[in-house]
């Protein structure tokens, strides 16, 4: 049997009818903590002036999304998840490819992503895209003290 022709993917913004899509494939992919609220997110990034979500959208719908932004000098990308059934079909790899072209287009030269410690699988993922391990320490704090409480317990 030879290999089957996927159907095409779109990657654009994320409709505003598929945003509960986005945040359950968030939690399906184990990318959300209950420190953080995904829907608050996605609604700071959609309504934000230097940031958006990007939707892969296939026959099926929602397939894919990566959220992307930038504070002027540097782009970031969070929430990249792709569907479990639509994995290893390079759409991880095109979302990344419309997040450096929509920070490129803002005219930021660099991306820069987190990936937590323990996640080898993603790293790698990124390390074959070209992304190093940069000679930096990320610190952060949440204002909100029940936030965290969470975080550090």
């Amino acid at each position: 049997m030879g290999p089957t022709k996927e159907a095409p993917v779109i990657v654009d913004r994320l409709p505003e009818h598929l945003r509960e899509d986005a945040v359950s494939l968030w939690q399906e992919a184990g990318l959300t903590r209950p420190w953080n609220d995904p829907r608050a997110d996605l609604d700071r990034a959609l309504e934000g002036p230097s940031s958006t979500v990007l939707a892969a959208l296939g026959e099926d719908g929602l397939v894919g999304t990566a959220m992307v932004g930038h504070d002027g000098h540097r782009g970031w990308v969070y929430y990249v998840a792709v569907r479990p059934a639509h994995r290893g079909q390079g759409l991880g790899r095109a979302l990344m490819a419309a997040c450096e072209q929509w920070v490129a287009g803002c005219g930021i030269p660099k991306m820069q992503l987190m990936v937590r410690t323990g996640n080898a699988g993603t790293r790698a993922f990124y390390e074959r895209l070209g992304y190093a391990v940069q000679d930096t320490v990320v610190l952060g704090r949440f204002f909100d003290a029940e936030r965290q409480a969470q975080q550090s317990g």
